[in-house]
């Protein structure tokens, strides 16, 4: 079972001298470790105003753009926390933190020298965000809609093998597999950083909820499955989550921001 632990509220501060947190090793990742911090995208207007300070033109451009007030202060929410995130990680200030994207859209630090990689997924209200230093790594956090988990969408995206495996449970089973399916096949394209352009049909994942996540085969290499490494991640009621990471030997941390304001 996951074991997240509660720190206090998060602050969007400009002064990397003043700590965020109160324990420096929060911060501290390691040659092997991966974190993952889980954060409330329900926030006080005041604290989604301060996150928005942080943005660039460009992300607040984004926001702007979103016909719904709640999606923009998600997007707000999810952007500022991000940022302050990376800036306790890189002993710097948000606004100053600089992104590129892969020519597949996956975000990345400007910074190429720096070896701080980072990923993010949000549904519902909540996001989890993903550190290393080990290499790529790919987040993924679904709120569980049972009239998403339909068996012509399985079949458009899942492997022949995850059909059939989805099918031999007993119904009362399916909901919670398909979304484990769901997420650990995407915490693995967005590891790989080549989003929908690696079809999901082109790999298999366990998904039965009696077995540990884990990537089984893939269809372009014999042994690339023997490089991954996924874990679910019990994240709460309604939600399903898993984070991929190119090793096979590491270390998981969990935090959970106080929604405190």
């Amino acid at each position: 079972m996951t074991n997240f632990i509660v720190v206090q509220t998060l602050q969007a501060q400009t002064n990397p001298s003043q700590p965020l947190l109160a324990k420096p090793n929060q911060f501290l990742l390691g040659k092997t470790g991966v974190h993952i911090w889980r954060v409330s995208l329900e926030q006080p207007a005041e604290n989604v105003e301060r996150f928005r300070e942080l943005l660039s033109r460009d992300e607040q451009g984004r926001a702007d753009r979103f016909r719904f007030e709640i999606d923009r202060t998600h997007f707000v929410v999810a952007r500022g926390c991000l940022r302050t995130l990376l800036a306790q990680y890189l002993k710097t200030v948000p606004q100053e933190i600089k992104f590129s994207y892969s020519d597949y859209g996956k975000p990345q630090l400007a910074d190429l020298e720096t070896n701080l990689r980072f990923n993010l997924s949000h549904s519902g209200g909540l996001a989890l965000y993903a550190f290393t230093r080990i290499g790529e790594v790919g987040v993924d956090i679904e709120r569980i809609r049972p009239d998403f988990a339909d068996e012509k969408i399985a079949r458009r995206f899942f492997s022949v093998s995850e059909v059939a495996c989805l099918a031999r449970l007993p119904a009362q089973a399916r909901v919670e597999a398909f979304f484990n399916c769901w997420t650990r096949k995407e915490a693995f394209i967005k590891a790989k950083g080549m989003g929908l352009s690696l079809p999901l049909d082109q790999f298999d994942v366990t998904l039965e909820p009696s077995k540990p996540a884990a990537l089984l085969r893939t269809k372009w290499g014999e042994d690339e499955a023997a490089s991954w490494s996924i874990e679910a991640i019990e994240v709460g009621q309604g939600y399903v989550a898993a984070v991929a990471v190119k090793s096979r030997s590491w270390q998981l941390s969990c935090w959970q921001l106080d929604e405190k304001a």
